[in-house]
């Protein structure tokens, strides 16, 4: 059941703390974000040269994390720091021509980099029903005017639901 709708995550992390502070048994309550948004932050331009450093900078880490498991696992040959630095080229080597190849592919419909996020614009504090009138009456001495308001909410949406249910009594012909 709903305790309530808080705008920023904190003040729904602050009324669950002050459940806490109170003895409530918080392992029955929930912090859900609703009204989900997907945020693209835009970072910069994509460009060829910048696609081929990137490649290049991913290909030689893969290629020092595949040297240096041959160099660890191979002791019958002396190749050792020779065999890791030569396949630290052939990584930059491959990184830099699949993602050369993986840009081309595009067709430059995504010239340019960002990060993305899903973020919610408000946060819904839920609990178990048994513990639902304990938490309410706690949360009424937290702030008494969002408790008042919250009745009210709830006492409109009860009855926007009875009448709902509820058929028009038929109209005698006129």
């Amino acid at each position: 059941m709903s305790l309530g709708r808080y705008d920023t995550y904190e003040k729904a992390q602050k009324a669950v703390d002050y459940l806490s502070d109170h003895e409530f048994p918080v392992q029955n309550v929930l912090i859900v974000g609703t009204d989900l948004k997907q945020l693209e932050r835009v970072t910069g331009r994509l460009t060829r040269a910048r696609v081929a450093v990137g490649g290049l900078v991913s290909g030689a880490w893969l290629g020092l994390f595949v040297g240096m498991i041959f160099a660890l696992l191979d002791t019958s040959s002396a190749a050792g720091f020779g065999g890791v630095v030569v396949t630290v080229a052939f990584g930059a080597v491959f990184g830099l021509i699949w993602a050369l190849i993986g840009y081309a592919i595009t067709g430059g419909n995504r010239d340019f980099t960002s990060v993305t996020q899903v973020v919610a614009t408000q946060y819904e504090v839920l609990v178990e029903h048994r513990f639902a009138q304990q938490a309410r009456e706690l949360l009424a001495k937290l702030d008494p005017m969002a408790a008042a308001q919250a009745q009210v909410d709830a006492a409109r949406e009860a009855e926007r639901q009875r009448l709902a249910g509820q058929t028009p009594p038929p109209q005698p012909p006129a």
